[in-house]
């Protein structure tokens, strides 16, 4: 019941960095109310998936599709927009606990478990979680970020080759997740290159934002 607990509340507050990135990062309006009712449900869908039946990978996929539909459903972002803010925050996210989770590993706190909780996983969220929102915060202190992205579902489109690429990358966020698993779990003597895809990745995001944001032709 204490795994429970923990998780639920760890994953919530995962769940809502993640989203207070996302909009931070796009210059997007805060609805905190929003923020905990989805990831008060994706913290729910992903016990059902994840823990009672045991399709971690599955679960990985799934919170990825559930973060945009709940960016285009509930915070009524254009769904190819929605995809674009879900893969650039999913990657700055990852990038962060995946350098977290190696600091920690090397330290030897991540293997400690006290008799009823996993402290090291439970204590990589909790750096990870306070590292985002203060990145977030500061992003959104200093003014920075992307405009680019209209928060209305039924904005005008207009897709062009910087656009296509952006989209584009969403597919390569997805494999980075499925790659960091397996190296952490089969191949942990190479897990320093999974911030390396994450970073890679992140840069092909943030590049072609900013081009985006200034209006650059190519």
């Amino acid at each position: 019941m204490i795994n429970f607990i923990f998780y639920v509340f760890f994953s919530v507050l995962d769940t809502a960095s993640l989203f207070y990135l996302a909009l931070k990062l796009f210059k997007i309006d805060l609805y905190l109310k929003e923020i905990i009712f989805a990831s008060l449900i994706m913290t729910f869908l992903s016990y059902v998936i994840r823990v009672e039946h045991g399709y971690a990978y599955l679960d990985v996929f799934m919170q990825f599709v559930f973060f945009v539909c709940f960016l285009w459903m509930l915070f009524r972002i254009h769904i190819f927009y929605a995809t674009i803010m879900a893969g650039t925050a999913l990657q700055a996210f990852m990038l962060i606990q995946s350098l977290i989770y190696i600091v920690i590993n090397i330290t030897g706190i991540y293997q400690l478990d006290f008799p009823i909780v996993s402290t090291g996983i439970f204590l990589m969220q909790l750096i990870t979680d306070s590292v985002v929102i203060f990145i977030g915060y500061y992003i959104g202190k200093k003014r920075k970020g992307f405009d680019y992205i209209p928060d209305k579902p039924d904005a005008r489109l207009i897709i062009n080759k910087r656009d296509i690429i952006l989209f584009s990358l969403s597919v390569p966020s997805v494999a980075c997740l499925f790659l960091m698993m397996y190296f952490l779990k089969y191949l942990y003597q190479f897990a320093f290159l999974v911030p390396l895809f994450y970073g890679t990745v992140l840069i092909g995001y943030l590049y072609f934002s900013n081009k985006k944001d200034r209006g650059d032709i190519f």
